[in-house]
C-alpha cells in the first residue's frame, strides 16, 4: 500500500474507533438506576439515608448511569413532599466542594428526587409502569432498581410481596433489596424471616446492613491485616497474643427506647451484630484475596464453626438502675414490675483453633457508662526483660513497653477514627491515598501510654458509614454486608446464652462516672465474674410473680352498661382476649376488621399483651385506626401514632397499608384548619369502613372526663355530623385531632379502659352522672346501636 493510501487508511480507522468510542459511552450513559427508599419521612432516613443517596449521586453523577431517588413512605403525598423537600434542603457536600459547586448539585439532586406515598399493591405497580415509562420516553436502558428497606421489620414480608409481583424490574435489569437490623430476635425467628424473605428475593439481591461494617476503621481491618501481613505473621496468634478486647461503651441510656430494648436487650442491640462482626475480621484466617467476597465469607463461617459454646458463666450482665423506672412510664408498666432486660454485658469468647486456642476474646458493651467510645485493642504478651530500670528505657521503643494494636472506631479521648500501633512493633503499612499520620497532642494518653507510643494514623476525609454502605450497594460490593449463612450462625452461636440469662437477675449499677468498679469484671478459665461480691438482690425472683389466672374477675353494671373488674394483668388478659373475638367474629362475617385505638399511656399493655399473647388474632385482615392524635409530627415521642408503632405494630403483621394514621402534619404545618386533614381521614373513614361504623372503638377516660381528645366545654366533635375534628387540649400538645362523638357511637362495640388509682375520684364522679357530654365528654359515649363495656381495673373501681 502506497504511503498516501495507509496514511488515508489510518485516519479512516482512526475514525471508526471514535465512532465506536462514542457509541460504547452512550451505550453506558443509558444506564438508568431507580432508587426507592421505603420509610423515607422516618428518623434514620431523614439523619442519614438521604445523606447517603446525595453522597452516591456526588460520587457517580457524570459517569455511566443516570439516576431517579423515589422516597416513599405510608404519609400523604403532600405531608411527604414537605418532610423531604426540607430533608433535602439540609443535605451537605464534602468540605472541598466549592459552594457555587454544592449548590449546583444539590438542585440536580432535588430535581431527581421525589415523594410518593406507596402502601397498596397498586401503588408499587404503578411506581413500576412510572419508571418504565421514563426510561422509555428518555430512550435509556433500565440498568436496575434499589429498594432500602428503612421500615419496621414486621413490615417486611408485605412490602417484599408487593415488590416481587408488581415493582421487579423487567429482564436484563438488575433488583437490589438492602434489609436494617435487627434480623431476629434469636435463631428461631432470624430463620423465619430468612425463609419469608427467602421466597420472594434471592440471596445475591439482599444487603443485609450492620452499619458498623461501614465505619472507616472497622472497614480498615482486613486490608490492615492484609498490607502488613509479613509483620504480623508471628504476631496474630495464640503464641504472641494476651487478649483481644471488643468494646462499644454508651453515655446515653435507653430512654425513648425501651419498646426496643425489652425485646432484644444489649445483647441483640450491639453484641450479636456489631462486635460479633469485628470479633470475625480479627480471629478470621485471612484469604489469599481479600477482595474476593465468596472467600471472605467462607473464612467467616470457619470461625464461626470454631467458637466455643457460651455458657451461663460466659457472660455477666446488669442493668442502670433508672432503666426499670423508665419502662414502668414508657410501657405504662405497674410499680411491682421488675425488667430482667440487660443493658450491659461483658463476654468471654474462646476459639477453638490452632491460631487462637487459649486466647480470650472480650466483648463488653453497655449504656450509661462512664464514656463513649469503640475500639478493638489487641494486647500483645510482654515477653522481654529490660535490665535497666523504666527511667532509662528509650521512648516508645524499649521491648519492656506494653505492644498492642488498636482500631480506634470512633469518639472517646481521640475523637474519631484512628489505626494505632506501638512503635516498639511494627511501621505498619496503610493506603497512603485514603489515611494520614495523626498530629501529635501533647498530654493525649491512650491505653496507658502517650499518643506519642504509637504510630498512629486517621482518615484523610472521614466519611458516615451509611454513606460508604450505600457506595457499596451500588457497586455490588457484598463483602460489606451479612450473607444469610452469617446471620444464622451467628444466631447460633448466641441464642443458647440468651435462653441461659432469660432469668437472670442482672447487677444494678448508678450510671455514668459513679458506676466506679461496680462492672469491673475478671475472669478465669472459661469463666466471667464481676470482681466485686455481689450486691444484695432488689428483685425478686419470677416465682413470687403472680400469674393472671390466680385473680377473679368481678362482672357488674356502670352507667348501665356491662363492667368488667380485675387486677390489672387479668384485665388486660380479658380485653385483648375479647378483642381478639370481635375480630375473628367480624372477619368471619364481613371479611375485615375495623379497629380504632385511642393513644395515651393506657392502652400500652394492652398493645404489648396483643404482640405477645394472641398468635390467632387476624392480623392480615384487620384495619387499625387512630381515635385521636397529638398534633405533632408522627416520629415525635409524643405521637399517638408512634407509641403504637412501637408497642404493637413492630410486633404484628398487620399489612402496612392498613396502617392509618391520621394526618396532622400537612403542607409543613400541624393541624391547620386550611388544610383539611380532619376532612381527609374523614373521607378515608367513608371510604374504607362500612357506614362509617368501625367494629371496635377502644376509649380511655381522662381525669377529667375527657376522652379521645374530646375535652370538657370543648365547642367542637360533642355532636352534628363531623366524624373528625380538630379540638383543643388544656395541656401540651394543645391542637388534636379526633374523632368526633357521633363517630364514636356509631360503632358496633366501644370498650372503654379504665386503669389506676387517680382515675378513682372521676370513676366515681362519673358512675352517678347523667348524660352530660359538654361537662364529661365521656358521659356522651353510647353507642346508637352497638355495645359499650366498661374493662375498670379494682384501683379505678374500687381505689
Amino acid at each position: 500500500m502506497c504511503p498516501r493510501h495507509a496514511g488515508a487508511w489510518n485516519m479512516l480507522m482512526a475514525a471508526v474507533c471514535m465512532a465506536l468510542l462514542g457509541c460504547l459511552q452512550a451505550q453506558e450513559l443509558q444506564g438508568h438506576v431507580s432508587v426507592i427508599l421505603l420509610g423515607a419521612t422516618g428518623d434514620l432516613a431523614r439523619k442519614y439515608l438521604w445523606q447517603g443517596l446525595f453522597q452516591l449521586y456526588l460520587e457517580e453523577a457524570g459517569k455511566s448511569h443516570s439516576f431517579r431517588f423515589h422516597g416513599t413512605a405510608l404519609t400523604s403525598t403532600k405531608q411527604g413532599q414537605e418532610v423531604i423537600a426540607k430533608v433535602l434542603e439540609s443535605l451537605s457536600c464534602p468540605r472541598d466542594t466549592a459552594p457555587g459547586r454544592c449548590a449546583e448539585l444539590k438542585a440536580q439532586f432535588q430535581q431527581l428526587s421525589e415523594y410518593r406515598r406507596l402502601k397498596t399493591p397498586e401503588d408499587y405497580l404503578a411506581l413500576s409502569e412510572d419508571i418504565e415509562a421514563r426510561v422509555q420516553r428518555e430512550g435509556l436502558q433500565e440498568a436496575g432498581r434499589i429498594f432500602y428497606f428503612s421500615v419496621p421489620p414486621f413490615a417486611y414480608a408485605e412490602i417484599a410481596r408487593s415488590i416481587n409481583s408488581s415493582c421487579r424490574p423487567g429482564p436484563g435489569a438488575w433488583l437490589r433489596v438492602v434489609l436494617e437490623k435487627p434480623f431476629g430476635r434469636d435463631h428461631r425467628s432470624a430463620q423465619q424471616l430468612a425463609t419469608e424473605l427467602g421466597s420472594f428475593f434471592q440471596e445475591e439481591e439482599m444487603y443485609r446492613v450492620d452499619h458498623y461494617l461501614g465505619k472507616q476503621v472497622v472497614a480498615q481491618i482486613l486490608p490492615f491485616r492484609d498490607q502488613n501481613r509479613k509483620a504480623l505473621d508471628g504476631l496474630w496468634s495464640r503464641h504472641r497474643v494476651e487478649r483481644v478486647e471488643i468494646v462499644m461503651k454508651e453515655t446515653v441510656d435507653a430512654e425513648g427506647r425501651t419498646s426496643f430494648y425489652e425485646e432484644y436487650g444489649v445483647i441483640g442491640d450491639v453484641l450479636q451484630n456489631h462486635l460479633t462482626e469485628i470479633l470475625m475480621l480479627v480471629a478470621m484466617e485471612l484469604p489469599l484475596n481479600i477482595s474476593s467476597s465468596e472467600a471472605v465469607l467462607g473464612h467467616k463461617l470457619q470461625a464461626f464453626r470454631a467458637l466455643r459454646g457460651l455458657q451461663r458463666g460466659s457472660a455477666v450482665v446488669g442493668q442502670y438502675q433508672a432503666y426499670r423506672g423508665q419502662v414502668r412510664r414508657e410501657l405504662q408498666k405497674p410499680d411491682s414490675f421488675h425488667s430482667l432486660t440487660p443493658t450491659f454485658a461483658g463476654i468471654l469468647v474462646h476459639i477453638d483453633n490452632l491460631r487462637w486456642e487459649g486466647v480470650p476474646f472480650i466483648l463488653m458493651s453497655g449504656k450509661a457508662l462512664d464514656e463513649r467510645v469503640g475500639y478493638v485493642r489487641i494486647l500483645f504478651k510482654d515477653q522481654a526483660y529490660c535490665a535497666q530500670s523504666e527511667k532509662r528505657w528509650v521512648p516508645a521503643q524499649s521491648h519492656c513497653l506494653p505492644q498492642q494494636i488498636i482500631f480506634y472506631i470512633g469518639h472517646g479521648e481521640l475523637g474519631g477514627p484512628a489505626v494505632l500501633v506501638s512503635r516498639n512493633l511494627f511501621r505498619p503499612s496503610l493506603p497512603s491515598a485514603g489515611w494520614k499520620e495523626v498530629e501529635g497532642q501533647p498530654g493525649l494518653r491512650l491505653f496507658g501510654r502517650p499518643l506519642s507510643d504509637y504510630y498512629a494514623y486517621s482518615p484523610v476525609r472521614e466519611q458516615d458509614a451509611y454513606s460508604i454502605l450505600i457506595s457499596h450497594i451500588f457497586h455490588r460490593r457484598k463483602d460489606s454486608f451479612i450473607t444469610m449463612d452469617n446471620l444464622l450462625a451467628s444466631w447460633v452461636f448466641w441464642t443458647p446464652l440468651l435462653d441461659s440469662l432469660a432469668h437472670e437477675v442482672p447487677r444494678l449499677y448508678p450510671g455514668g462516672a459513679e458506676n466506679g468498679h461496680l462492672l469491673d469484671f475478671e475472669f478465669s478459665g472459661s469463666h466471667l465474674s464481676f470482681s466485686q461480691p455481689p450486691l444484695e438482690q432488689l428483685v425478686p425472683g419470677l416465682d413470687s410473680a403472680p400469674m393472671p389466672s390466680d385473680f377473679q374477675v368481678l362482672r357488674a353494671k356502670y352507667r348501665d352498661s356491662p363492667l368488667i373488674s380485675a387486677w390489672p394483668e387479668e384485665l388486660i388478659a380479658r380485653l385483648a382476649g375479647d378483642i381478639e373475638a370481635a375480630a375473628v367474629q367480624a372477619v368471619r362475617r364481613f371479611g375485615q376488621f375495623h379497629l380504632a385505638l385511642s393513644g395515651g399511656s393506657s392502652p400500652v399493655a394492652l398493645f404489648q399483651q396483643l404482640a405477645t399473647g394472641h398468635y390467632g388474632f387476624p392480623w392480615a385482615h384487620t384495619h387499625l385506626w387512630l381515635v385521636d392524635e397529638r398534633c405533632v409530627p408522627l416520629w415525635d415521642p409524643e405521637s399517638n401514632f408512634q407509641g403504637l408503632q412501637a408497642h404493637l405494630l413492630q410486633h404484628v403483621r398487620v399489612p402496612h397499608y392498613n396502617v392509618h394514621p391520621m394526618p396532622v402534619r400537612r403542607r409543613q404545618r400541624l393541624c391547620a384548619e386550611e388544610d383539611q386533614g380532619a376532612q381527609a381521614y374523614a373521607e378515608e373513614i367513608s371510604t374504607l369502613v362500612t357506614n362509617g361504623s368501625f367494629d371496635l372503638v377502644l376509649l380511655g377516660m381522662g381525669t377529667d372526663g375527657h376522652t379521645a381528645s374530646l375535652f370538657p366545654q370543648s365547642p367542637v366533635g360533642l355532636d352534628g355530623k363531623q366524624l373528625v375534628v380538630l379540638t383543643t387540649s388544656p395541656s401540651g400538645p394543645h391542637r388534636r385531632m379526633s374523632l368526633s362523638l357521633p363517630a364514636i357511637n356509631r360503632a358496633r362495640k366501644v370498650a372503654v379502659l379504665v386503669m389506676g388509682r387517680m382515675k378513682r375520684e372521676i370513676a366515681m364522679l362519673v358512675s352517678r352522672v347523667g348524660r352530660e357530654p359538654k361537662k364529661w365528654p365521656i358521659s356522651g359515649v353510647l353507642p346508637d346501636s352497638g355495645q359499650l363495656v366498661w374493662y375498670m381495673d379494682y384501683d379505678a373501681f374500687l381505689g
